[in-house]
């Protein structure tokens, strides 16, 4: 197998879903945002909060767009560029990206028109409830995705068919409960919410400090400030549950991030700080906090978690498992095989099945998994260890940020309830150039999900080498550069059109008397 494809195509899909999660949690998180801001303009009837609704609006519009040019591509790569993934397991991936598009993506494309242009020609509430929709239909969107992302993670509701030679659902609804799809959904939207606020937050700091808008911006930074510490307070504790369900589901995942190479005596300690050396199998000047990362990833003081070194002697078990599973189905689909013959193999099939992607791990040093030498076994064995050191890094960043944000958010909670925002000109300009940051943890988060996966792209059941279409290098090269170009373009003008729109900023119209808002108390007038 040429391996140059493997590579590209994994470098070709991660440079196109990194370029596409810059503009995703923005979305998610500024169509809820919106939502509340519109919410509280119904209740007071204060023009203000229509005036930011409309703003913030604007730049939800152009990050819309990009999202939707972005993502787009992704869906055709997986029939262009990973054409035996979609034979081998398009029956069950396929089922929630077509419910995300039919469902999810078009409520939320149809509400967006009516939320831009329905703002003279529906009520109040009628607007209210369009804005919703467009809250709920991106979060939705995100909900089918990463039901199709969490079953790449953990397999669940599907079965392999010796007869097809595909994977076959039969439990959708195991698919639609996964555990593990259902940690990174809350655990994503959530991020996508702190993305929002922190954008927000900054963008209304900087108004602050130029002496614009002040209402405006002060209003913003309480929606972004108490929307923000719920949701960086709900990423870390939804993070835990994932790092949890990893120890089950994934413990080469987890013991890489960890850089665990050898199990230790529970309960396990986590490293604070080292230099992970996948050569030497070591961390070089590692600071461990005892006991810590038992509590997170057993949640006990007596539960080993598993070391990267005994997880490797347990693959390559798997891999002899697999292998004779790998046999029975080549006896099950030769037409020679007699009757009793048959029987027997699909019997041996039944007990082994679970472990034949480990025997397909060889396929990228033998055609036939059977002729494997041992040495070849102990090296696709190896294999199943991923990239350690960006991942113990990425992990570490995503976190560092997310204390940060809870920091951040939660100081600028307290001086919005003590009215006291513009009091530390320090504090908007920490703000503001804290705007790129959550970013930056979004994406290293993005990193630690897909990259521990490696080297599966199913995890158990195949792995991402043998995933791959039969396409020149010469021809993966070419599209990576013009999606990158393209891309870049599409970045550019994205930057110079919030730019323009936040230079400009609202178009703000003095309250008029109207007749009181609906489910207005008086008293809130004065919000």
């Amino acid at each position: 197998m040429d391996l140059d494809i493997v590579a590209l195509s994994r470098l070709q899909f991660a440079l196109t879903a990194l370029y596409h999660f810059l503009f995703v949690p923005l979305t998610i998180g500024l169509a809820v945002v919106l939502a509340i801001m519109e919410t509280v303009y119904v209740m007071t009837g204060r023009t203000v909060w229509r005036d930011m609704t409309k703003f913030w609006g604007v730049l939800f519009g152009i990050n819309f767009a990009m999202g939707v040019a972005t993502g787009i591509v992704m869906e055709f790569q997986f029939g262009m560029n990973w054409s035996y993934y979609s034979h081998y397991v398009g029956d069950v991936f396929g089922a929630p990206l077509a419910i995300e598009g039919l469902m999810a993506f078009f409520l939320e494309a149809t509400f967006v028109g009516l939320f831009f242009f329905g703002w003279d020609k529906l009520s109040k509430v009628g607007h209210l409830a369009v804005t919703w929709a467009v809250a709920i239909g991106s979060n939705l969107s995100a909900l089918w995705i990463l039901i199709a992302n969490g079953w790449m993670q953990n397999p669940v509701g599907a079965a392999f068919n010796p007869q097809t030679m595909r994977m076959e659902v039969t439990d959708f609804y195991a698919v639609l409960t996964n555990p593990v799809a259902q940690a990174k959904f809350v655990h994503t939207v959530s991020a996508g919410y702190t993305v929002a606020s922190i954008f927000v937050l900054g963008v209304s700091a900087w108004y602050l400090l130029r002496g614009r808008h002040i209402e405006l911006a002060k209003r913003s930074m309480t929606i972004a400030a108490s929307f923000g510490l719920a949701s960086a307070l709900s990423v870390v504790v939804l993070g835990d549950e994932s790092g949890y369900l990893s120890t089950e589901h994934q413990k080469m995942k987890l013991a890489s991030i960890e850089a665990m190479w050898q199990t230790e005596p529970a309960p396990a300690a986590f490293t604070a700080f080292g230099f992970p050396d996948q050569k030497a199998r070591e961390t070089h000047y590692a600071i461990h906090i005892p006991a810590i990362m038992g509590l997170i990833g057993t949640r006990s003081l007596d539960t080993q978690i598993l070391g990267i070194d005994d997880l490797v002697m347990h693959a390559e078990l798997n891999i002899r498992v697999g292998i004779s599973a790998y046999d029975a189905l080549q006896k099950i689909r030769d037409p020679a095989t007699d009757a009793a013959a048959r029987k027997s193999a699909s019997a041996i099939f039944e007990e082994n099945g679970h472990a034949m992607g480990y025997a397909l791990l060889l396929k990228r040093y033998v055609d036939d998994p059977r002729t494997a030498t041992p040495e070849q076994i102990a090296q696709a064995a190896l294999d199943t260890v991923p990239a350690v050191a960006p991942l113990y890094w990425s992990f570490r960043i995503m976190v560092a940020l997310g204390m940060f944000f809870i920091l951040l958010t939660g100081t600028f909670f307290v001086l919005s309830a003590r009215r006291k925002l513009d009091a530390h000109p320090w504090l908007l300009r920490l703000a503001v150039f804290a705007i790129p940051l959550p970013w930056i943890a979004a994406e290293c988060g993005w990193v630690v999900a897909e990259l521990g996966r490696q080297p599966w792209v199913i995890e158990g059941v195949l792995p991402t080498a043998v995933a791959v279409s039969s396409l020149g290098a010469s021809t993966v090269l070419a599209t990576i550069v013009g999606f990158v170009l393209i891309y870049t373009v599409l970045i550019v003008i994205e930057m110079k059109l919030m730019l323009k729109a936040i230079r400009k900023g609202p178009d703000e119209h003095p309250a008029a008397p109207s007749s009181p808002a609906p489910f207005a108390p008086r008293r809130t007038a004065a919000v």
